[in-house]
Order: structure tokens, then C-alpha cells, then sequence
């Protein structure tokens, strides 16, 4: 939206003191154009922003002008970027006051040719990404987890596994990361002396000592390479682990949202229609996903499967007959 891109700007040549429009679009991801129109747009609007050219030119606010953006912290701007990058960060708590918070604070610096602006938007769009059937799993640890990656100190966690045993973990907080809204510690573990990955929603309890004890990230580690080697990995042993294709059949639009949910394993086009070959990872697995798709595929094989969904269709119909 433009009006984020307004308030970026701000932050940038006010943080920085002075940028060339260049970087400001680069920084943004946008063109220089529209970082000049932006800027001619924000000077009408009353802000002094001066435009210099040359070696040692760039663009900067007046000598003395201050947008007052400073006020925001760092918890302020980590806010902003999580939420600017898509990223829940826990509704009606702590972590979603401290959202409110900073974009009151952004709000209160724009001119005002541009409060009515928020004020519609306010009134016109609300997102809620709530799923529907489910209530959003909690994560009462997210905080001080946050805090002390950030902080880089460590902490004991109280995690429950998946099996439901309990116990208790020293351990060193390198990041996180945020997939399908699930969040995850990468940490290094002090009892497995190796880097392990905990599920953030199985964090019971979070302790830290009063005399916080800090850390140092290995220099040659990198946040998104592990976690993007971590999950290749994964991929492959449940592949070899979990590993059951079924063939169906569908028409073109159907074979797109079937390509965005199941992991398509070979797509054949069968004139107007597509065959394609997906993984259900088991057959009990297949039986319990397959009647989802029911009237927007046919299933072609396995035959034992095709027989499970004829049998359970042949039981919906003496139900409703």
C-alpha cells in the first residue's frame, strides 16, 4: 500500500539522515519513479524533505524537521517487520498491544491530509485470519522465547513432544522461524549438544536465570540455510518413509488447487482433462483425505482405494435415499 510506503520512507531518511533515491527504491522494492512521486506527494502534504543532487546529494529532511519517528523501539519496528512480512503474531496479547501500540505511533506522525485516510481504511477493511472450524493454537511462551533470541541469553524450556512426554532443555536460542503460522526455536540443545528444532505452541514454561547467562551464534551460521536444509531433509525421510501414489483424475481448475495441496508426484494432460500422481503418504491416510475431494476428482488408483470411496459413497446414498 502506498501509505506503508509513505511512513517507510520517513523511517528510512529519518534513521539514516540521508539516502539517494536509488537506494530508497531498491530498499523498498519499487522504482525510482515512485520514490520521486512519493516524494513530491509527501512535500505537498507539508513535509520539508529536500532533494539534492550530486555526489554527495540524496534525499533528507530539512535541517531542524523531525517526523518524531524516533519514539518508536526496537520492539516497535520488530512489530512492524513481522507484521509487514505477513506474520501472526498473537492477537489480543502482550506481543499484539505492542502492534497496536507502534501504529499508533506511526499514525500520530502522518500529516493530516492523511488521517482521514486511516481512519476509512480502519472503517472499511478488518482482516481476520482465524480459521474457521479451529481455534488458533496458543502460544503462551512466544514473548519471552522472542526476547531472548533477540537478547541472545539462554534459557530452560519445559517442551512436551508429541508423544506427550515432559522435560526440561537448556538451551541456546538462535531464531525463529514462522511456517503456516506455526512457529519454531531453532536452538542449540546443551544435553544433545547438537541444534534441534522445538515447536513454539509445545513450550509449557520458559526460565531464565536472574543473572541472564548470554551467548554467541557460531559466525558461520545461517538462520535460513539450516532451516531450509532442516526441512529438505524432513521431506526426504518422509518420502521414504510415507510413501503411498494415487492416480485421479480432474479438469484443469481442479488440477490447480490439487497442485497447491498435495504433493503432486507425475502430471500427464488426457485431453481435456489432467491425470496427475499424488502422494498420500499411507493408505490410512489416503482414506481418511480422499472423501474431501469427492466431486472435484476420480480417483483412478489404486483399486483398493477407488473401492473404499465407492463404498463409502454407496453408504451416503442409502442414507439420503
Amino acid at each position: 500500500m502506498r501509505l506503508h510506503r509513505l511512513i517507510a520512507i520517513l523511517l528510512c531518511i529519518e534513521s539514516r539522515g540521508r539516502m539517494k533515491a536509488k537506494e530508497l527504491a531498491s530498499a523498498l522494492e519499487t522504482s525510482v519513479r515512485s520514490i520521486y512521486r512519493d516524494i513530491d506527494l509527501l512535500a505537498e502534504a507539508g513535509v520539508p524533505i529536500v532533494t539534492a543532487t550530486g555526489p554527495k546529494g540524496g534525499i533528507y529532511l530539512m535541517e531542524g524537521y523531525t517526523a518524531n519517528l524516533k519514539q518508536l523501539n526496537g520492539g516497535d519496528v520488530i512489530q512492524l517487520y513481522l507484521t509487514g512480512m505477513g506474520i501472526y503474531t498473537g492477537g489480543p496479547t502482550e506481543s499484539g498491544l505492542k502492534l497496536k501500540n507502534a501504529l499508533l505511533k506511526l499514525e500520530q506522525t502522518m500529516p493530516d491530509s492523511y488521517q482521514s485516510d486511516i481512519r476509512k481504511a480502519k472503517a472499511r477493511f478488518y482482516f481476520d485470519d482465524t480459521p474457521w472450524w479451529t481455534e488458533r493454537v496458543a502460544i503462551p511462551c512466544l514473548e519471552v522465547v522472542r526476547a531472548a533470541v533477540w537478547g541472545s541469553y539462554k534459557i530452560t524450556i519445559q517442551y512436551r513432544r508429541a508423544d506427550g512426554v515432559c522435560s526440561s532443555r537448556h538451551v541456546h536460542p538462535y531464531g525463529l522461524v514462522v511456517k503456516k503460522g506455526d512457529w519454531y526455536l531453532i536452538a542449540f540443545c546443551e544435553a544433545g549438544q547438537e541444534i534441534r528444532t522445538f515447536k513454539c505452541g509445545r513450550i509449557m514454561a520458559v526460565k531464565v536465570k536472574p543473572s541472564a547467562e548470554f551467548f554467541e551464534v557460531p559466525v558461520d551460521f545461517s538462520l535460513e540455510n539450516h532451516w531450509t536444509k532442516q526441512e529438505t531433509t524432513f521431506k526426504e525421510l518422509c518420502r521414504e518413509k510415507e510413501y503411498y501414489p494415487v492416480v485421479i483424475r480432474t479438469n484443469e481448475a481442479q488440477a490447480g488447487i490439487v497442485a497447491k495441496r498435495l504433493e503432486i508426484l507425475q502430471s500427464a494432460q488426457e485431453g481435456s482433462h489432467w491425470l496427475l500422481t499424488v502422494n498420500m503418504y499411507s493408505y490410512e491416510a489416503a482414506c481418511r483425505d480422499a472423501m474431501d475431494w469427492i466431486g472435484r476428482v476420480e480417483i483412478v488408483e489404486p483399486a483398493t482405494l477407488r473401492h473404499f470411496v465407492k463404498g463409502q459413497i454407496s453408504q451416503l446414498q442409502k442414507k439420503y435415499i
